[in-house]
Protein backbone atom coordinates (compact mmCIF):
# COMPACT_ATOMS: atom_id res chain seq x y z
CA UNK A 1 0.00 0.00 0.00
CA UNK A 2 1.60 3.16 -1.08
CA UNK A 3 1.74 6.44 1.05
CA UNK A 4 -1.17 8.11 -1.17
CA UNK A 5 -3.56 5.12 -0.60
CA UNK A 6 -2.69 5.52 3.42
CA UNK A 7 -3.54 9.48 3.23
CA UNK A 8 -7.02 8.75 1.48
CA UNK A 9 -8.23 5.74 3.80
CA UNK A 10 -7.13 8.57 6.84
CA UNK A 11 -9.12 11.33 5.28
CA UNK A 12 -11.77 9.17 5.24
CA UNK A 13 -11.79 7.82 8.28
CA UNK A 14 -11.46 11.43 9.78
CA UNK A 15 -14.21 12.40 8.05
CA UNK A 16 -16.56 9.63 9.00
CA UNK A 17 -15.52 10.09 13.06
CA UNK A 18 -16.61 13.96 11.94
CA UNK A 19 -19.78 13.44 10.75
CA UNK A 20 -20.81 10.74 13.61
CA UNK A 21 -19.61 12.91 16.03
CA UNK A 22 -22.01 15.95 14.00
CA UNK A 23 -24.91 13.97 14.03
CA UNK A 24 -24.77 12.57 17.84
CA UNK A 25 -24.65 16.19 18.78
CA UNK A 26 -27.57 17.32 16.66
CA UNK A 27 -29.36 14.36 18.01
CA UNK A 28 -28.44 15.35 22.06
CA UNK A 29 -29.37 19.16 21.25
CA UNK A 30 -32.61 17.85 19.86
CA UNK A 31 -33.48 15.64 22.32
CA UNK A 32 -32.46 18.24 24.81
CA UNK A 33 -34.99 20.87 23.00
CA UNK A 34 -37.77 18.26 23.47
CA UNK A 35 -37.52 17.69 27.01
CA UNK A 36 -37.43 21.25 27.31
CA UNK A 37 -40.20 22.29 25.39
CA UNK A 38 -42.13 19.11 27.37
CA UNK A 39 -41.27 21.01 30.78
CA UNK A 40 -42.66 23.91 29.13
CA UNK A 41 -45.51 22.26 28.57
CA UNK A 42 -45.75 20.74 31.89
CA UNK A 43 -45.13 24.28 33.65
CA UNK A 44 -48.12 25.69 31.52
CA UNK A 45 -50.41 23.18 32.66
CA UNK A 46 -49.92 23.55 36.29
CA UNK A 47 -50.52 27.37 36.07
CA UNK A 48 -54.02 26.27 34.47
CA UNK A 49 -54.19 23.99 37.65
CA UNK A 50 -53.99 26.71 39.56
CA UNK A 51 -55.75 29.92 37.92
CA UNK A 52 -57.72 31.90 40.83
CA UNK A 53 -61.23 31.32 39.30
CA UNK A 54 -62.03 29.62 42.76
CA UNK A 55 -61.03 32.45 44.58
CA UNK A 56 -62.69 35.26 42.11
CA UNK A 57 -66.01 33.07 42.35
CA UNK A 58 -65.62 33.04 46.04
CA UNK A 59 -65.47 37.34 45.81
CA UNK A 60 -68.93 36.95 43.59
CA UNK A 61 -70.63 34.65 46.32
CA UNK A 62 -71.67 37.77 48.84
CA UNK A 63 -73.48 39.93 46.10
CA UNK A 64 -75.24 37.39 44.51
CA UNK A 65 -78.73 38.45 45.39
CA UNK A 66 -80.50 37.51 42.38
CA UNK A 67 -82.11 34.67 40.70
CA UNK A 68 -79.89 35.80 37.41
CA UNK A 69 -76.81 35.99 39.18
CA UNK A 70 -77.25 33.38 40.97
CA UNK A 71 -77.80 31.45 37.60
CA UNK A 72 -74.25 32.87 36.29
CA UNK A 73 -72.56 31.72 39.37
CA UNK A 74 -73.50 28.47 39.22
CA UNK A 75 -72.74 28.53 35.61
CA UNK A 76 -69.13 29.50 36.38
CA UNK A 77 -68.19 27.31 39.11
CA UNK A 78 -69.71 23.85 36.84
CA UNK A 79 -67.61 25.23 33.88
CA UNK A 80 -64.37 26.07 35.67
CA UNK A 81 -65.08 22.08 37.50
CA UNK A 82 -65.86 20.68 34.13
CA UNK A 83 -62.30 22.02 32.83
CA UNK A 84 -61.17 20.74 36.20
CA UNK A 85 -62.44 17.10 36.13
CA UNK A 86 -61.84 17.00 31.94
CA UNK A 87 -59.78 19.60 30.34
CA UNK A 88 -56.75 19.22 32.78
CA UNK A 89 -57.19 15.45 33.28
CA UNK A 90 -56.68 14.91 29.16
CA UNK A 91 -54.13 17.47 29.04
CA UNK A 92 -51.76 15.30 31.98
CA UNK A 93 -51.82 12.53 29.99
CA UNK A 94 -50.98 13.77 26.96
CA UNK A 95 -47.83 15.32 28.57
CA UNK A 96 -47.23 11.18 30.14
CA UNK A 97 -47.46 10.18 26.43
CA UNK A 98 -44.74 12.78 25.36
CA UNK A 99 -42.78 11.90 27.75
CA UNK A 100 -42.73 8.10 26.89
CA UNK A 101 -41.92 9.00 23.18
CA UNK A 102 -39.40 11.11 24.28
CA UNK A 103 -37.79 7.77 26.10
CA UNK A 104 -38.30 5.70 23.36
CA UNK A 105 -36.70 8.15 21.15
CA UNK A 106 -40.09 7.86 19.30
CA UNK A 107 -39.28 11.31 17.92
CA UNK A 108 -41.74 11.37 14.90
CA UNK A 109 -45.17 10.35 17.50
CA UNK A 110 -43.58 13.15 19.44
CA UNK A 111 -43.76 15.45 17.42
CA UNK A 112 -47.35 14.96 16.52
CA UNK A 113 -48.25 14.72 20.09
CA UNK A 114 -46.51 17.74 21.04
CA UNK A 115 -48.49 20.30 18.31
CA UNK A 116 -51.72 18.82 19.65
CA UNK A 117 -50.90 18.82 23.43
CA UNK A 118 -49.91 23.05 22.85
CA UNK A 119 -53.34 23.38 20.46
CA UNK A 120 -54.99 21.69 23.96
CA UNK A 121 -53.57 23.72 26.46
CA UNK A 122 -53.86 26.85 24.29
CA UNK A 123 -57.69 26.19 24.17
CA UNK A 124 -58.05 25.34 28.08
CA UNK A 125 -55.84 28.67 28.49
CA UNK A 126 -58.39 30.96 26.76
CA UNK A 127 -61.31 29.02 28.27
CA UNK A 128 -59.95 30.44 31.88
CA UNK A 129 -59.32 33.43 30.49
CA UNK A 130 -62.96 34.05 29.14
CA UNK A 131 -64.37 32.73 32.46
CA UNK A 132 -61.77 35.00 34.74
CA UNK A 133 -62.88 37.80 32.33
CA UNK A 134 -66.25 37.58 33.20
CA UNK A 135 -66.11 37.14 36.82
CA UNK A 136 -63.50 39.91 37.05
CA UNK A 137 -65.95 42.28 35.57
CA UNK A 138 -68.80 41.48 37.82
CA UNK A 139 -65.97 41.71 40.72
CA UNK A 140 -65.54 45.53 39.25
CA UNK A 141 -68.38 46.29 38.03
CA UNK A 142 -69.94 48.00 41.40
CA UNK A 143 -66.99 50.46 41.73
CA UNK A 144 -66.70 51.16 37.79
CA UNK A 145 -70.45 51.69 37.49
CA UNK A 146 -70.35 54.02 40.44
CA UNK A 147 -67.23 56.17 39.04
CA UNK A 148 -69.27 56.24 35.28
CA UNK A 149 -72.29 57.16 36.68
CA UNK A 150 -70.33 60.02 38.66
CA UNK A 151 -69.17 61.39 35.46
CA UNK A 152 -72.42 61.22 33.56
CA UNK A 153 -74.23 62.86 36.77
CA UNK A 154 -71.74 65.99 36.72
CA UNK A 155 -72.49 66.40 33.19
CA UNK A 156 -76.09 66.20 33.73
CA UNK A 157 -76.15 68.84 36.26
CA UNK A 158 -73.38 70.63 34.00
CA UNK A 159 -76.29 70.94 30.96
CA UNK A 160 -79.20 71.52 33.56
CA UNK A 161 -77.53 74.73 34.17
CA UNK A 162 -76.82 75.64 31.30
CA UNK A 163 -80.42 74.85 30.03
CA UNK A 164 -82.25 77.02 32.99
CA UNK A 165 -79.37 79.76 32.27
CA UNK A 166 -80.96 80.51 28.68
CA UNK A 167 -84.33 78.87 29.26
CA UNK A 168 -86.38 81.38 27.40
CA UNK A 169 -84.20 81.04 24.18
CA UNK A 170 -85.26 77.66 23.84
CA UNK A 171 -89.39 78.56 23.52
CA UNK A 172 -91.67 76.04 22.79
CA UNK A 173 -88.87 73.58 22.55
CA UNK A 174 -87.93 74.78 26.38
CA UNK A 175 -90.99 71.51 27.79
CA UNK A 176 -89.91 68.66 25.38
CA UNK A 177 -85.94 69.37 27.01
CA UNK A 178 -87.73 69.44 30.40
CA UNK A 179 -89.37 65.84 29.80
CA UNK A 180 -86.11 64.56 28.31
CA UNK A 181 -84.36 65.75 31.82
CA UNK A 182 -87.02 63.90 33.67
CA UNK A 183 -86.29 60.57 31.62
CA UNK A 184 -82.89 60.76 32.84
CA UNK A 185 -83.54 61.25 36.13
CA UNK A 186 -85.50 58.35 36.58
CA UNK A 187 -83.06 56.24 34.36
CA UNK A 188 -80.52 56.92 37.52
CA UNK A 189 -82.82 55.67 39.87
CA UNK A 190 -82.96 52.51 37.68
CA UNK A 191 -79.45 52.60 38.17
CA UNK A 192 -79.24 52.76 42.07
CA UNK A 193 -81.99 50.26 41.85
CA UNK A 194 -80.31 47.40 39.73
CA UNK A 195 -77.09 48.37 41.83
CA UNK A 196 -78.98 47.80 45.51
CA UNK A 197 -79.45 43.68 43.56
CA UNK A 198 -76.38 43.70 42.01
CA UNK A 199 -78.01 42.90 38.77
CA UNK A 200 -74.47 44.22 37.01
CA UNK A 201 -76.02 42.77 33.43
CA UNK A 202 -78.94 44.97 33.70
CA UNK A 203 -76.79 48.34 34.99
CA UNK A 204 -74.54 47.76 31.95
CA UNK A 205 -77.30 48.72 29.79
CA UNK A 206 -79.09 51.36 31.67
CA UNK A 207 -75.15 52.98 31.89
CA UNK A 208 -74.96 52.68 28.46
CA UNK A 209 -78.70 54.36 27.98
CA UNK A 210 -77.77 57.04 30.37
CA UNK A 211 -74.44 57.80 28.70
CA UNK A 212 -76.35 58.26 25.25
CA UNK A 213 -79.34 60.25 26.53
CA UNK A 214 -76.79 62.74 27.87
CA UNK A 215 -74.07 62.86 25.16
CA UNK A 216 -77.86 63.78 22.85
CA UNK A 217 -78.70 65.89 25.49
CA UNK A 218 -75.30 68.03 25.27
CA UNK A 219 -76.54 68.71 21.23
CA UNK A 220 -79.98 69.73 22.33
CA UNK A 221 -78.27 72.09 24.45
CA UNK A 222 -75.96 73.59 22.78
CA UNK A 223 -77.78 73.49 18.97
CA UNK A 224 -81.39 74.13 19.89
CA UNK A 225 -81.07 77.88 20.75
CA UNK A 226 -79.34 78.44 16.95
CA UNK A 227 -82.23 75.89 15.60
CA UNK A 228 -85.29 77.71 17.17
CA UNK A 229 -83.80 80.88 16.20
CA UNK A 230 -83.31 80.14 12.50
CA UNK A 231 -86.59 78.38 12.26
CA UNK A 232 -88.71 80.44 14.13
CA UNK A 233 -87.32 83.43 13.51
CA UNK A 234 -84.26 84.28 11.01
CA UNK A 235 -86.08 81.90 7.75
CA UNK A 236 -89.49 82.96 8.28
CA UNK A 237 -88.05 86.40 8.20
CA UNK A 238 -86.38 86.09 5.14
CA UNK A 239 -88.98 84.82 3.41
CA UNK A 240 -91.16 87.27 4.28
CA UNK A 241 -88.65 90.02 2.92
CA UNK A 242 -88.05 87.65 -0.12
CA UNK A 243 -92.12 87.87 -1.13
CA UNK A 244 -92.33 91.77 -0.25
CA UNK A 245 -89.13 92.15 -2.61
CA UNK A 246 -90.63 89.80 -5.12
CA UNK A 247 -94.12 91.29 -5.58
CA UNK A 248 -92.97 94.92 -5.48
CA UNK A 249 -90.62 93.83 -8.31
CA UNK A 250 -93.19 91.90 -10.51
CA UNK A 251 -95.44 95.16 -10.01
CA UNK A 252 -92.73 96.86 -11.68
CA UNK A 253 -92.40 94.61 -14.31
CA UNK A 254 -89.23 92.54 -13.49
CA UNK A 255 -88.66 89.43 -15.42
CA UNK A 256 -88.37 86.61 -12.42
CA UNK A 257 -89.71 83.77 -13.77
CA UNK A 258 -86.18 81.95 -13.92
CA UNK A 259 -86.29 82.14 -10.19
CA UNK A 260 -89.61 80.55 -9.25
CA UNK A 261 -89.75 82.48 -6.13
CA UNK A 262 -93.74 81.28 -5.02
CA UNK A 263 -92.31 77.26 -5.59
CA UNK A 264 -89.50 77.98 -3.48
CA UNK A 265 -91.16 79.69 -0.55
CA UNK A 266 -93.67 76.99 -0.42
CA UNK A 267 -90.49 74.45 -0.59
CA UNK A 268 -88.63 76.52 1.97
CA UNK A 269 -91.35 76.97 4.44
CA UNK A 270 -92.57 73.59 4.06
CA UNK A 271 -89.46 72.15 4.98
CA UNK A 272 -89.22 74.64 7.98
CA UNK A 273 -91.69 72.84 9.11
CA UNK A 274 -91.15 69.25 8.86
CA UNK A 275 -87.53 70.44 10.39
CA UNK A 276 -89.38 72.16 13.38
CA UNK A 277 -91.43 68.66 14.00
CA UNK A 278 -87.94 67.72 14.48
CA UNK A 279 -86.47 69.51 16.62
CA UNK A 280 -89.77 69.69 19.05
CA UNK A 281 -88.94 65.58 19.41
CA UNK A 282 -85.24 66.52 19.76
CA UNK A 283 -84.52 64.83 16.92
CA UNK A 284 -81.54 67.58 15.44
CA UNK A 285 -79.93 64.70 12.78
CA UNK A 286 -78.72 67.19 9.76
CA UNK A 287 -81.26 70.01 11.01
CA UNK A 288 -78.91 72.81 11.44
CA UNK A 289 -76.65 71.46 8.36
CA UNK A 290 -80.17 71.85 6.60
CA UNK A 291 -81.38 75.11 8.07
CA UNK A 292 -77.87 76.66 7.14
CA UNK A 293 -78.38 75.43 3.65
CA UNK A 294 -81.64 77.03 3.38
CA UNK A 295 -80.49 80.12 4.73
CA UNK A 296 -77.42 80.30 2.65
CA UNK A 297 -80.33 79.75 -0.52
CA UNK A 298 -82.24 82.10 0.41
CA UNK A 299 -79.65 84.95 0.71
CA UNK A 300 -78.49 83.86 -2.86
CA UNK A 301 -82.24 84.93 -3.51
CA UNK A 302 -81.68 88.84 -1.85
CA UNK A 303 -78.37 88.21 -4.70
CA UNK A 304 -80.75 87.59 -7.66
CA UNK A 305 -82.76 90.35 -6.84
CA UNK A 306 -80.26 93.22 -6.70
CA UNK A 307 -78.52 91.57 -9.85
CA UNK A 308 -82.03 92.03 -11.52
CA UNK A 309 -81.83 95.80 -9.96
CA UNK A 310 -78.02 96.57 -10.89
CA UNK A 311 -78.92 95.15 -14.23
CA UNK A 312 -82.10 96.97 -15.08
CA UNK A 313 -80.25 100.07 -14.10
CA UNK A 314 -77.33 99.35 -16.51
CA UNK A 315 -79.73 98.27 -18.97
CA UNK A 316 -81.23 101.38 -18.84
CA UNK A 317 -78.58 103.74 -19.33
CA UNK A 318 -76.41 102.02 -21.99
CA UNK A 319 -80.19 101.77 -23.47
CA UNK A 320 -80.13 105.47 -23.52
CA UNK A 321 -76.67 106.04 -24.99
CA UNK A 322 -77.28 103.57 -27.38
CA UNK A 323 -80.39 104.69 -28.84
CA UNK A 324 -79.00 108.13 -28.95
CA UNK A 325 -75.17 107.14 -30.80
CA UNK A 326 -77.44 104.61 -33.47
CA UNK A 327 -79.99 107.73 -34.06
CA UNK A 328 -76.98 109.84 -34.70
CA UNK A 329 -74.79 107.76 -36.92
CA UNK A 330 -77.80 106.17 -38.85
CA UNK A 331 -78.35 110.12 -39.88
CA UNK A 332 -74.63 110.29 -40.56
CA UNK A 333 -74.76 107.48 -42.89
CA UNK A 334 -77.75 107.66 -44.78
CA UNK A 335 -76.90 111.60 -45.31
CA UNK A 336 -73.26 110.37 -46.50
CA UNK A 337 -75.27 107.06 -48.65
CA UNK A 338 -77.57 110.37 -50.13
CA UNK A 339 -74.41 112.69 -51.01
CA UNK A 340 -72.68 109.28 -52.56
CA UNK A 341 -74.01 110.46 -56.16
CA UNK A 342 -72.96 114.12 -55.74
CA UNK A 343 -68.99 112.67 -54.65
CA UNK A 344 -68.86 110.09 -57.56
CA UNK A 345 -69.95 113.46 -59.83
CA UNK A 346 -67.08 115.61 -58.11
CA UNK A 347 -64.45 112.80 -57.14
CA UNK A 348 -62.80 109.74 -58.52
CA UNK A 349 -64.03 107.15 -55.84
CA UNK A 350 -63.03 103.57 -55.56
CA UNK A 351 -65.48 100.83 -56.08
CA UNK A 352 -64.43 99.77 -52.28
CA UNK A 353 -64.81 103.31 -50.86
CA UNK A 354 -68.68 102.84 -52.27
CA UNK A 355 -69.20 99.37 -51.21
CA UNK A 356 -67.20 99.89 -47.48
CA UNK A 357 -69.51 102.73 -47.04
CA UNK A 358 -72.56 100.36 -47.38
CA UNK A 359 -71.04 97.57 -45.66
CA UNK A 360 -71.06 99.32 -42.22
CA UNK A 361 -74.64 100.48 -43.07
CA UNK A 362 -75.75 96.58 -43.12
CA UNK A 363 -73.59 95.74 -39.95
CA UNK A 364 -75.34 98.80 -38.15
CA UNK A 365 -78.94 97.13 -39.51
CA UNK A 366 -78.36 94.09 -38.10
CA UNK A 367 -77.10 95.23 -34.88
CA UNK A 368 -80.02 97.20 -34.66
CA UNK A 369 -81.84 94.22 -35.46
CA UNK A 370 -80.61 92.44 -32.95
CA UNK A 371 -81.35 94.79 -30.27
CA UNK A 372 -84.86 95.20 -31.30
CA UNK A 373 -85.58 91.38 -31.04
CA UNK A 374 -83.96 91.60 -27.33
CA UNK A 375 -86.05 94.22 -26.50
CA UNK A 376 -89.12 92.47 -27.62
CA UNK A 377 -88.12 89.57 -25.65
CA UNK A 378 -87.58 91.61 -22.64
CA UNK A 379 -91.14 92.77 -22.90
CA UNK A 380 -92.48 89.01 -23.09
CA UNK A 381 -90.31 88.44 -19.93
CA UNK A 382 -88.73 86.03 -21.46
CA UNK A 383 -85.16 87.65 -21.01
CA UNK A 384 -83.85 89.12 -17.90
CA UNK A 385 -82.43 92.31 -17.14
CA UNK A 386 -79.00 91.08 -16.34
CA UNK A 387 -78.69 89.47 -19.31
CA UNK A 388 -79.98 91.90 -21.46
CA UNK A 389 -77.88 94.33 -19.23
CA UNK A 390 -74.45 91.83 -20.16
CA UNK A 391 -75.46 91.76 -24.11
CA UNK A 392 -76.21 95.43 -24.20
CA UNK A 393 -72.24 95.81 -23.31
CA UNK A 394 -71.48 94.08 -26.42
CA UNK A 395 -73.88 95.64 -28.24
CA UNK A 396 -71.97 98.66 -27.57
CA UNK A 397 -68.36 97.74 -27.97
CA UNK A 398 -69.99 96.60 -31.81
CA UNK A 399 -71.58 99.98 -32.28
CA UNK A 400 -67.82 101.53 -31.20
CA UNK A 401 -66.20 99.54 -33.90
CA UNK A 402 -69.14 100.59 -36.26
CA UNK A 403 -68.61 104.02 -35.47
CA UNK A 404 -64.91 103.94 -36.05
CA UNK A 405 -64.99 102.16 -39.33
CA UNK A 406 -68.09 104.84 -40.36
CA UNK A 407 -65.53 107.31 -39.42
CA UNK A 408 -62.67 106.25 -41.51
CA UNK A 409 -64.68 105.95 -44.09
CA UNK A 410 -66.18 109.09 -44.42
CA UNK A 411 -62.36 110.68 -43.03
CA UNK A 412 -61.72 109.85 -46.57
CA UNK A 413 -64.82 111.39 -48.34
CA UNK A 414 -63.98 114.23 -46.54
CA UNK A 415 -60.41 114.72 -47.09
CA UNK A 416 -61.10 114.76 -51.17
CA UNK A 417 -63.27 117.61 -50.30
CA UNK A 418 -60.35 119.60 -48.04
CA UNK A 419 -57.57 118.23 -50.61
CA UNK A 420 -59.45 119.95 -53.23
CA UNK A 421 -60.07 123.26 -51.23
CA UNK A 422 -56.81 122.70 -50.21
CA UNK A 423 -55.27 122.17 -53.97
CA UNK A 424 -57.32 125.87 -55.08
CA UNK A 425 -55.63 127.52 -52.30
CA UNK A 426 -52.10 126.59 -53.16
CA UNK A 427 -52.58 127.35 -56.94
CA UNK A 428 -53.20 131.03 -56.02
CA UNK A 429 -49.97 130.49 -53.51
CA UNK A 430 -47.99 129.25 -56.70
CA UNK A 431 -49.45 131.76 -59.23
CA UNK A 432 -48.41 134.77 -56.44
CA UNK A 433 -45.05 132.66 -56.17
CA UNK A 434 -44.89 132.81 -60.44
CA UNK A 435 -45.83 136.40 -60.40
CA UNK A 436 -43.34 137.50 -57.72
CA UNK A 437 -40.23 135.21 -59.83
CA UNK A 438 -41.22 137.62 -62.53
CA UNK A 439 -41.46 141.02 -60.83
CA UNK A 440 -37.79 139.99 -59.54
CA UNK A 441 -36.43 140.05 -63.12
CA UNK A 442 -37.62 143.34 -63.98
CA UNK A 443 -36.77 144.89 -60.51
CA UNK A 444 -33.77 145.09 -62.07
CA UNK A 445 -32.20 145.55 -65.60
CA UNK A 446 -30.27 142.99 -66.52
CA UNK A 447 -27.59 142.82 -69.37
CA UNK A 448 -28.69 139.07 -70.39
CA UNK A 449 -31.35 137.03 -68.72
CA UNK A 450 -30.26 133.46 -69.14
CA UNK A 451 -31.89 130.43 -70.37
CA UNK A 452 -32.14 128.72 -66.99
CA UNK A 453 -34.69 130.83 -66.11
CA UNK A 454 -36.65 130.75 -69.39
CA UNK A 455 -36.84 126.65 -69.58
CA UNK A 456 -38.12 126.92 -65.59
CA UNK A 457 -40.20 129.59 -66.17
CA UNK A 458 -41.64 127.52 -68.84
CA UNK A 459 -41.99 124.24 -66.66
CA UNK A 460 -43.91 126.39 -63.83
CA UNK A 461 -46.27 127.23 -66.44
CA UNK A 462 -47.15 124.05 -67.49
CA UNK A 463 -47.37 123.15 -64.08
CA UNK A 464 -49.91 125.64 -63.39
CA UNK A 465 -51.89 124.62 -66.34
CA UNK A 466 -52.19 120.78 -65.51
CA UNK A 467 -53.33 121.76 -61.52
CA UNK A 468 -55.72 124.11 -63.22
CA UNK A 469 -56.52 121.41 -65.58
CA UNK A 470 -57.04 118.70 -62.99
CA UNK A 471 -59.21 121.08 -61.09
CA UNK A 472 -61.71 121.26 -63.93
CA UNK A 473 -61.77 117.84 -64.49
CA UNK A 474 -65.02 115.86 -63.34
CA UNK A 475 -64.92 113.57 -61.47
CA UNK A 476 -61.45 114.83 -59.93
CA UNK A 477 -58.29 112.18 -59.29
CA UNK A 478 -57.55 113.68 -55.54
CA UNK A 479 -54.31 111.39 -55.85
CA UNK A 480 -53.49 113.27 -59.57
CA UNK A 481 -54.62 116.48 -58.57
CA UNK A 482 -52.11 116.12 -55.03
CA UNK A 483 -49.05 114.90 -57.43
CA UNK A 484 -49.59 118.02 -59.84
CA UNK A 485 -49.95 120.67 -57.05
CA UNK A 486 -46.63 119.11 -55.86
CA UNK A 487 -44.90 119.11 -58.67
CA UNK A 488 -46.48 122.95 -59.35
CA UNK A 489 -45.06 124.07 -56.47
CA UNK A 490 -41.74 122.60 -56.32
CA UNK A 491 -41.02 123.89 -60.18
CA UNK A 492 -42.38 127.25 -59.07
CA UNK A 493 -40.23 127.96 -55.90
CA UNK A 494 -37.31 126.62 -57.95
CA UNK A 495 -37.97 129.33 -60.33
CA UNK A 496 -38.29 131.99 -57.72
CA UNK A 497 -34.67 130.67 -55.89
CA UNK A 498 -32.54 131.21 -59.81
CA UNK A 499 -34.75 134.60 -59.97
CA UNK A 500 -33.60 135.60 -56.65
CA UNK A 501 -30.23 134.41 -57.12
CA UNK A 502 -30.02 135.65 -60.93
CA UNK A 503 -30.28 139.17 -59.48
CA UNK A 504 -28.60 139.21 -56.14
CA UNK A 505 -25.10 137.62 -58.13
CA UNK A 506 -25.76 140.41 -60.90
CA UNK A 507 -26.08 143.26 -58.42
CA UNK A 508 -23.09 142.24 -56.47
CA UNK A 509 -21.17 142.16 -59.68
CA UNK A 510 -22.02 145.19 -60.93
CA UNK A 511 -21.52 146.54 -57.31
CA UNK A 512 -17.92 145.19 -57.60
CA UNK A 513 -16.85 146.48 -60.54
CA UNK A 514 -17.76 150.03 -59.85
CA UNK A 515 -16.29 149.79 -56.46
CA UNK A 516 -12.98 148.44 -57.97
CA UNK A 517 -12.66 151.14 -60.77
CA UNK A 518 -10.89 153.26 -57.77
CA UNK A 519 -8.00 151.09 -58.34
CA UNK A 520 -7.79 150.56 -62.25
CA UNK A 521 -4.78 153.50 -62.39
CA UNK A 522 -3.31 151.70 -59.14
CA UNK A 523 -2.56 148.69 -61.05
CA UNK A 524 -2.78 147.53 -64.78
CA UNK A 525 -3.44 143.94 -63.27
CA UNK A 526 -6.19 145.34 -61.70
CA UNK A 527 -7.92 147.03 -64.46
CA UNK A 528 -7.15 143.93 -66.96
CA UNK A 529 -9.19 142.08 -64.15
CA UNK A 530 -12.10 144.55 -64.48
CA UNK A 531 -12.24 144.82 -67.73
CA UNK A 532 -12.81 140.84 -67.97
CA UNK A 533 -14.58 140.94 -65.08
CA UNK A 534 -17.16 143.69 -67.02
CA UNK A 535 -17.00 141.61 -70.19
CA UNK A 536 -18.09 138.44 -68.26
CA UNK A 537 -21.10 140.28 -66.55
CA UNK A 538 -21.93 142.29 -70.42
CA UNK A 539 -22.21 138.47 -71.42
CA UNK A 540 -24.66 137.07 -68.60
CA UNK A 541 -22.09 134.81 -66.91
CA UNK A 542 -22.83 136.94 -63.48
CA UNK A 543 -21.25 135.16 -60.78
CA UNK A 544 -17.98 134.75 -62.90
CA UNK A 545 -17.69 138.14 -63.41
CA UNK A 546 -17.99 138.40 -59.53
CA UNK A 547 -15.48 135.71 -58.86
CA UNK A 548 -12.91 137.32 -61.21
CA UNK A 549 -13.75 141.22 -59.35
CA UNK A 550 -13.78 140.02 -56.11
CA UNK A 551 -10.16 137.82 -57.02
CA UNK A 552 -8.64 141.01 -58.52
CA UNK A 553 -9.38 143.68 -55.88
CA UNK A 554 -8.47 141.31 -53.03
CA UNK A 555 -4.65 142.38 -54.06
CA UNK A 556 -5.50 145.77 -53.00
CA UNK A 557 -8.13 144.99 -50.24
CA UNK A 558 -8.29 141.74 -48.12
CA UNK A 559 -11.82 142.55 -46.85
CA UNK A 560 -13.56 143.21 -50.54
CA UNK A 561 -16.26 140.06 -50.01
CA UNK A 562 -17.26 141.72 -46.90
CA UNK A 563 -17.50 145.48 -48.12
CA UNK A 564 -19.24 144.16 -51.34
CA UNK A 565 -21.75 142.37 -49.28
CA UNK A 566 -22.08 145.23 -47.07
CA UNK A 567 -23.06 147.63 -49.81
CA UNK A 568 -25.28 145.13 -51.27
CA UNK A 569 -27.42 144.90 -48.12
CA UNK A 570 -27.53 149.05 -48.21
CA UNK A 571 -28.77 149.15 -51.41
CA UNK A 572 -31.29 146.01 -51.65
Amino acid sequence: MDKTTIIIIAYTIALIVIVFVTLTLIKKKRIKEYSKRLEILDREKNELESAPVISELAKIEPIVKNERMEKRYKGWYEEFDYIRENDIPKINDMLIDLDTYLESKNYKDYKIALSKTEIEIYKTREKINNLLEEIKEINLSSEKYRNIIISLKAKYRELEQIFRSKEDEYEDIANVIELQFENIEKRFQDFEDYMEVNDYQEVFHIVKAISNMIEHMEIVINEVPDLVLLSNRLIPKKIEQITTIYEEMKKEKYPLKHLKIEYNVEESLKRVNEIIDRIKVLNLENCMFELKNMLEFLESLFQEFDIEKNGKKDYDEDKAIFDSRVEKLTEVINSSLNKMDSLKKNYDLSESDIKNLNVVNDKLEELKEVYKKDTKELGKKKLTYSVIADNMKGYLIELRSIEEETESILNNFGNMQDDEERAREQLKEIQELLRQSKLLMRSYKLPVITNNYYVELSEANEAITEIIKELNNKPISIKTLNTRVDTGRDLTLKLFNTANEMVKTAKLAEYSIVYGNRYRKEDINIDNGLNQSTLLYNKGNYKKSLDVTIDTLERVDKEIKGRISEMYEKNS
